[in-house]
């Protein structure tokens, strides 16, 4: 069976590999896109139910292509953001084969580009761009044994309140998933215990704007960045219920607890750090100053946008903040279920080539690897903060795209000398 060709392969049909698509035939550069699954495939069965976009719909899309049936200050749900990218494909005509699973990834040896193995048999490509994105393998924290008399469940892997079993849960991990699960289960009707870690808790919106708006002029999705110190910062934000801004105290208010980092474990017993009141205050600081940066934003360009005093009120500390739970003995508070809001890694095991650091991640620079001919996309912080956002995967597939276009360019030059013997 003789191996197919082609220029460049793309691994991964989400929203990082359909945007690689558009701007790689825009660029002339054939190439396939393989999926494993189906399109968009994470958004659709490795999320919960009621999972909405965390950013509006006229914010979280492609340039090209507007949502249909969502009002565009609307957050769209899951199932509808999947098949938006659906759509999207349709729209540009990527040339993308789903249930096709990349196996190994090698590089030629004494010559150029790589073999590809698939579960549909062998490819040779020039190229190859990893747009597997961020979330590929879930991330528990060794902290309760499996044998645990309790249930550890993953949030990718949560679905809904009537999965889990009759008892209350600790939602460990504060950011927009965590926080969204935790307050989807107590409105169920089930004890819940957050376990709240350092956070940034921007504004849903703010005097007329939502955050995302507020991002873009203040010029903070451009930050290059992580600013030091802040890399195991979470953001809690959330589209749910319409949007709304995240209030730790609201939610300890209507009945949740609070409990800080979560420490360790023994003989059914979590421990946890003592730094809650710290976090929910350092919370607060970085709500007030976006509040303050938009208002100074508004002062200096006259806009004519509405006050909204209201916003800065902020609700007096719950008992469990004041006096904060620093262990839980589960059985005793009927704890069946530990959920881990806790992140995911990356796992570039299939990909045998020389672009990765001593931690196994990638070596790169704006998605152009230390490997050449190997490309990445979908990374957090990318090349800024918005390139793991929909929006922003868009433009960094655009640089990535027109590099792999420039690279063809060299390697097809020939010197006259070489294109006079080639005509003898």
């Amino acid at each position: 069976m003789p191996i197919e060709k082609t220029d460049t392969l793309v691994v991964g049909a989400g929203q990082a590999g359909v945007a690689m698509s558009e701007h790689l035939s825009n660029c002339g550069v054939p190439h396939i896109v393989l999926e494993r699954s189906r399109i968009a495939e994470r958004w659709r069965s490795e999320r919960w139910d009621s999972l909405v976009a965390n950013g509006p719909a006229w914010h979280d899309r492609f340039p090209g292509l507007e949502f249909s049936d969502v009002d565009p200050d609307a957050f769209a749900s899951k199932e509808r953001v999947a098949d938006y990218f659906v759509e999207y494909a349709k729209k540009i005509n990527a040339p993308i084969r789903c249930g096709v699973e990349v196996k190994c990834v090698s590089k030629n040896e004494g010559s150029k580009g790589f073999t590809v193995e698939t579960s549909d048999g062998t490819i040779e490509a020039n190229s190859v761009v990893a747009a597997t994105g961020p979330f590929q393998r879930p991330v528990i924290p060794p902290v309760v044994p499996e044998n645990a008399n309790v249930l550890q469940m993953h949030s990718s892997a949560y679905r809904n309140p009537d999965q889990l079993p009759e008892g209350a849960v600790l939602v460990v991990g504060a950011g927009s998933s965590g926080v969204q699960i935790a307050d989807e289960l107590l409105q169920s009707g089930k004890r819940v215990y957050l376990s709240v870690g350092p956070h940034d808790r921007p504004p849903r919106a703010y005097r007329g704007r939502d955050f995302v708006w507020w991002l873009g002029v203040l010029g903070k999705w451009d930050a290059a960045a992580l600013d030091p110190g802040t890399e195991h910062v979470t953001i809690s934000v959330s589209g749910a219920d319409g949007g709304r801004t995240v209030d730790f105290r609201r939610l300890a208010h209507q009945g949740m607890t609070l409990v800080g980092l979560t420490k360790s474990y023994e003989n059914g017993v979590v421990t946890f750090q003592s730094d809650l009141a710290d976090n929910i205050s350092l919370g607060d600081e970085n709500y007030l100053s976006v509040l303050d940066e938009a208002d100074a934003y508004i002062a200096r360009n006259g806009l004519d946008l509405p006050e909204e005093p209201e916003a800065r009120a902020i609700a007096t500390d719950p008992d469990c903040v004041t006096n904060p739970l620093l262990e839980l003995d589960l059985a005793e508070a009927g704890v069946t279920t530990i959920l881990w809001a806790t992140g995911f890694a990356v796992d570039y095991g299939w990909l045998k080539v020389d672009a990765f650091d001593e931690n196994g991640k990638p070596n790169h620079q704006r998605g152009i690897s230390t490997e050449p001919g190997i490309y990445f996309l979908g990374l957090p912080w990318q090349s800024r903060r918005g390139s793991s956002f929909i929006w922003g995967v868009w433009h960094d597939a655009k640089f990535v795209a027109d590099h792999i276009a420039t690279q063809r360019k060299y390697l097809a030059y020939s010197s006259a000398e070489e294109r006079q013997l080639e005509n003898v």
